[in-house]
């Protein structure tokens, strides 16, 4: 039985999936086994935002299977204007972990695609470390760049060929979402826009402490970190969220 995507909810115009980490991760597990074509991303309040003001973007994330709720805003959303009733965000990082102790176990190859060569082989090693029967089919670092038309059809055709039934696409937001999307149909596959997954699992980021993962603070230990690069990201897409969360609020009330 081919995997499907679970239902979605409509937030800003933008179809966010109603899941948690279990059935997320068998999803995608179900896809790899099968080598079938499918395209999900761990959507933070960054990424919902790109969606929310760019239409074309919002197109490329409303046609993915999976779209998951990684921030706790995104999974408030959820719950005030939709009750869903999820009682957890699906972080992109544990999903992505959680999906390859899965794969290990039942035999699916994981290609890595992104980020840099240091990065892909630290990754690799923590995968190897935590389960040792894991199969990487194939480690691919980023162009840093668009691919020429060759080189994509290169770039399909070693994935394909590398017999991975995951992979994990860390290009950052949106350009990991763009490519998954673009992919969806040509790499036989299930593909992961998984964000900083491999820098936290590769030990070159830190996690911010429970508390602040729990109420949606994760933002605030990300600035402190890289307070030059992400001053302006965090100051201009929390105010627009809630913004855009107060409208769809009042026009909740006033059905």
């Amino acid at each position: 039985m081919l995997s499907t995507g679970p239902p979605k909810v409509d937030v800003f115009g933008v179809g966010l999936s109603v899941t948690d980490y279990e059935d997320a991760t068998v999803r995608i597990i179900e896809a790899g086994t099968a080598k079938q074509s499918f395209a999900m991303s761990a959507l933070a309040t960054h990424g919902l935002m790109e969606a929310v003001h760019d239409p074309s973007f919002r197109e490329v994330v409303n046609n993915l299977d999976l779209v998951t709720p990684d921030g706790q805003p995104v999974r408030w959303a959820m719950n005030i204007l939709h009750d869903s009733g999820l009682n957890d965000r699906v972080y992109g990082p544990d999903l992505t972990w959680k999906v390859c102790g899965a794969a290990a176990d039942a035999g699916v190859g994981i290609y890595l695609f992104g980020s840099t060569a240091e990065t892909c082989e630290a990754f690799v090693d923590a995968v190897l470390d935590e389960w040792p029967h894991a199969v990487i089919s194939d480690v691919q670092p980023d162009r840093f760049r668009d691919a020429t038309e060759e080189e994509d059809a290169a770039d399909i055709e070693r994935i394909n060929n590398s017999g991975a039934g995951v992979v994990l696409v860390g290009r950052g937001c949106p350009r990991q979402e763009k490519w998954v999307g673009a992919h969806k149909g040509s790499v036989n596959a299930a593909m992961m826009a998984v964000g900083a997954a491999f820098d936290y699992h590769a030990g070159q980021l830190k996690k911010p402490p429970p508390v602040m993962q729990k109420y949606g603070l994760e933002w605030l230990w990300r600035l402190s970190l890289e307070p030059k690069r992400l001053f302006k990201r965090y100051l201009v897409t929390n105010s627009q969220y809630c913004f855009e969360l107060a409208k769809a609020v009042a026009r909740k009330r006033l059905r």
